[in-house]
């Protein structure tokens, strides 16, 4: 547990930094006089859109190598060990199949699009590099994970490519860039940069190795992998449609989709920041839980399931109640285009549903390396029915509203399946009384900061309202001795900033 706290705090820091240059392109993106909401909403577009063909492409590849990376590591050397260049000819053919079918159904696209969103039309063709560079890095980082390298992955993947960002963004502001035409083409050049990036590193330090010559261990396994790949596959593609699903109905069916789309995207922003910590965590555990689940040790499965439940039940909802007590105030404080306070009621049913997500712990990933990632596909056809319906209807009736309300009706459903069947199959539960304890603090901390400053606004307002926020969470946090992993980071902080005491 130590290694993985470790990994994941260092992780969650180099986030957290990806974040904060996010958070200086939303800006950007969203303040008066740089780029129009369509403008801003076709970016959103773009991610939502390649992230859908790269589960496509993928054929199930990260977890091929989530699943089987012991094993291959256990019985080959390094340079016999062919699962790296497996997975990535297969991404690539995969890649080349969603390129035919993105050829075949364009006058489909244009067709659902045209009338709402017709600047994605415009630009259809460029979405194609850019799901190219993610699906070859999503490979390339599940293997990175599976090799114990973490940090540098969440280094690549949210800071490096935010910052790519951040400069094409700058070009354009002092003209070097004349155009949002070559500022969009810039921008889906993205994921293909830290692709390379990542591939130059594992080449130059000799950590992966081009074998094509079948493996002793693809042939052992072959018959499981490929039903493995098949049945998560199945579920990722179902996973990541429901995810990113409502971004597309709400270009294509709602007036003036990609302004829409932008006012819809702000709020996933800011929800994404909740779900932050739940990266760091997940790059850091998958290769335990796959040694613990080869070596049948539940203990250890019971201890990272509750463990990573009341951790990002505590980061998740701390933020979340933290940008909500700002979420209008910073909108209007720094300049921001008046029509993204429409989105703050988006953002609480979303960031609700991130928190349900987040404290179930880390359900999926449990699954996924155990013998019973069969469910992964039965759990996702569930959340599909759910949510691919109501995701439709709401947002006809309820607008921008209508998705966040689909996603946490599907979002909870879909949890308590997981968690229930984690219980029934293995006596794995993700909960503690100190779940309640974390939900009552954390409560009770955002009803008085909001009574107290709720009168204060502008900077002053932001910064009273976060500050005593943090630290009156916080302070509870370590007094009620919430989290395990909490203590020995709060213990190493005093110790650095030279604070003695009881139980230091």
């Amino acid at each position: 547990m130590t290694n993985i706290r470790r990994q994941s705090i260092v992780s969650s820091i180099v986030i957290y930094a990806g974040f904060a240059v996010g958070m200086l392109n939303v800006y950007f993106f969203t303040k008066q006089g740089l780029f129009t909401s369509t403008e801003y909403g076709l970016t959103a577009a773009f991610i939502a859109i390649c992230t859908m063909m790269q589960a496509l492409a993928s054929f199930g590849m990260p977890t091929y190598i989530f699943k089987f990376h012991p094993y291959y590591s256990h019985h080959l050397q390094p340079s016999k060990n062919d699962m790296a260049s497996l997975a990535l000819l297969t991404g690539i053919a995969g890649f080349a199949i969603v390129m035919l079918a993105g050829w075949l159904f364009k006058d489909l696209v244009i067709q659902k699009f045209s009338e709402h969103s017709a600047l994605l039309v415009e630009y259809y063709y460029w979405i194609f590099p850019m799901a190219f560079g993610l699906t070859i890095y999503t490979i390339l980082e599940s293997y990175t994970w599976s090799i114990g390298k973490p940090v540098l992955t969440s280094f690549l993947k949210e800071v490096l490519w935010r910052v790519l960002q951040t400069a094409i963004i700058l070009l354009l502001m002092f003209h070097v860039i004349k155009s949002f035409d070559l500022f969009i083409k810039l921008y889906a050049m993205a994921y293909p940069v830290i692709a390379v990036t990542l591939l130059l590193y594992l080449i130059s330090s000799k950590k992966i190795h081009f074998v094509f010559t079948i493996s002793k261990v693809t042939r052992r396994y072959f018959r499981k992998i490929v039903s493995l790949c098949f049945f998560v596959y199945s579920g990722t593609i179902i996973f990541t449609l429901s995810q990113i699903f409502d971004t597309i109905v709400i270009a294509a069916v709602l007036p003036n989709g990609l302004q829409q789309a932008a006012i819809f995207g702000l709020a996933q922003n800011m929800t994404s920041i909740i779900q932050a910590p739940q990266r760091g965590i997940i790059a850091a555990a998958i290769p335990h839980l796959s040694k613990a689940w080869k070596d049948k040790n539940l203990p250890l499965l019971q201890k990272i399931y509750q463990r990573s439940s009341i951790n990002l039940l505590l980061f998740a909802g701390g933020l979340f109640l933290l940008i909500m007590l700002n979420y209008t105030e910073a909108i209007v404080t720094l300049g921001l285009k008046q029509e993204f306070l429409l989105g703050f009621n988006a953002f609480l049913v979303l960031g609700v549903t991130r928190v349900v997500d987040l404290g179930t712990g880390l359900n999926t990933q449990i699954i996924v390396t155990s013998n019973y990632w069969r469910f992964e596909l039965a759990s996702g056809i569930v959340l599909l029915i759910f949510i691919l319906p109501l995701t439709y209807v709401l947002a006809k009736q309820l607008h921008i509203l209508g998705p966040p309300v689909a996603a946490l009706i599907s979002g909870t459903v879909y949890n308590l399946i997981r968690v229930v069947f984690l219980w029934k199959k293995f006596r794995l539960q993700p909960f503690s009384y100190k779940t309640i304890t974390v939900i009552v603090w954390g409560s009770a901390c955002y009803a008085a900061c909001y009574f107290l400053f709720r009168n204060i606004h502008g900077l002053p307002g932001l910064f009273l309202r976060s500050i005593a926020f943090i630290v009156v969470y916080g302070a509870g946090v370590v007094y009620f001795k919430i989290s395990p992993d909490v203590l020995p980071v709060w213990a190493t902080i005093k110790k650095r900033i030279g604070i003695r005491g009881t139980g230091s």
